[in-house]
């Protein structure tokens, strides 16, 4: 809905949106929802396929005049439109449009070969998810706020089952060589997810997360990140505990010059999902990634609301987020300290007011004056 009303007046004359308003506006009743579930979204054409009433045909978006219907059951039509880019607003008021006129001349040819059809207009994923409870499960304590919507949804490895093994989020990667390159890795992740995680492997006791990409850009072939973590027991905390234990760069599917940044205090327990504001190669950031072989000196990374679980996944969800942030920050001791200075303060004010006597004697108009004897 907000992409539908933002667009709309986007550019000016031009009505994107001008076919998809008509079928509105002609159909005798019609439904508009505020909202995409992705979830039931893309397990929608399997449900369909195995309902045995139901004829499930996927066509492409320039003709319909090939497909064949069949009249004893109910047919469901699947028409993939162009992808919406976001990188610019007008490029996707472009694709907006183009996609406009595809669902214009598709409909027309149903009206054509008079068959009656209901139209469903929706996406695989809407274009901002609200993070709700069920989502984030818990994203654990902020220190300050922070926005509530994320632009989409986790990316999950699965590594050939049908359990989710591994859950990463983050709203930024960048990766940058030799001070110059730099690669935005974000939208190949979570957006297009051309990025290939078939080397990614899953046990109880060690994760390893795989993100290749395939010609990044900059004259590099390929470019994978690796998440390194483990899930130890420890006697003095008598639980296990998760740690990512380090984050590796491998250029060209070079293995032998892999770059290696060991975590500082990557840890939670194995139940918790991991959590960082920031993370990078920066003694700024909330997580510091230390450079630990000479391959590394040559990388430079940042990722921001950096969250990521590699054990005990549930219902494909994160756990309870355990923060990076130290329970004492420096805001918190600026504020222990300056109220320690001004209680002092007062309490010392307190006690002098509380030394302070009357005198003992006073002088008597009546009497003879009182008279205080000098002496050395």
């Amino acid at each position: 809905m907000e992409d539908f009303n933002y667009f709309s007046s986007f550019s000016g004359s031009e009505d994107i949106f001008y076919n998809v308003k008509a079928l509105l506006n002609s159909s005798p009743s019609s439904l508009v929802l505020p909202a995409v579930n992705w979830k039931t979204i893309h397990h929608l054409p399997g449900y369909f396929k195995n309902q045995a009433n139901w004829n499930l045909i996927r066509a492409d978006a320039l003709s319909l005049s090939s497909v064949e219907l069949e009249k004893e059951k109910s047919n469901l039509i699947i028409v993939k439109l162009l992808p919406v880019p976001r990188s610019s607003k007008t490029a996707a008021a472009k694709a907006f449009s183009e996609n406009d006129k595809v669902i214009g001349r598709l409909t027309k040819e149903l009206t054509k070969r008079d068959i009656d059809f209901i139209g469903i207009y929706t996406g695989m994923k809407p274009s901002q998810v609200l993070q709700t409870f069920e989502m984030t499960a818990k994203t654990g304590r902020q220190l300050k706020s922070l926005d509530t919507t994320v632009q989409y949804p986790p990316l999950n490895v699965t590594n050939g089952t049908d359990n989710t093994c591994i859950l990463i989020y983050a709203q930024k990667i960048l990766i940058t060589a030799n001070n110059s390159l730099v690669f935005d890795l974000t939208n190949m992740t979570f957006e297009a997810k051309t990025a290939n995680t078939s080397l990614s492997t899953c046990s109880e006791s060690n994760t390893t997360l795989s993100l290749l990409y395939s010609s990044p850009g900059n004259g590099i072939g390929s470019l994978e990140i690796r998440f390194v973590m483990t899930n130890q027991f420890y006697t003095g905390s008598a639980r296990n505990w998760f740690k990512l234990q380090s984050v590796q760069i491998i250029s060209d599917g070079d293995v032998s010059r892999t770059a290696i940044f060991n975590t500082t205090y990557a840890s939670t327990p194995a139940e918790y999902s991991y959590h960082c504001q920031q993370i990078g190669t920066s003694s700024l950031y909330g997580e510091r990634l230390i450079r630990s072989n000479s391959q590394a000196g040559s990388w430079d990374i940042f990722i921001s609301e950096f969250q990521i679980q590699g054990f005990n996944i549930k219902n494909n969800l994160f756990s309870y987020a355990s923060d990076c942030a130290s329970f004492f920050t420096p805001a918190i001791w600026m504020g222990l300290v300056s109220s320690i200075v001004l209680l002092w303060i007062l309490s010392y004010g307190i006690f002098m007011i509380m030394q302070l006597t009357t005198n003992d004697k006073f002088d008597d108009p009546k009497g003879q004056p009182l008279s205080v004897p000098q002496t050395e």
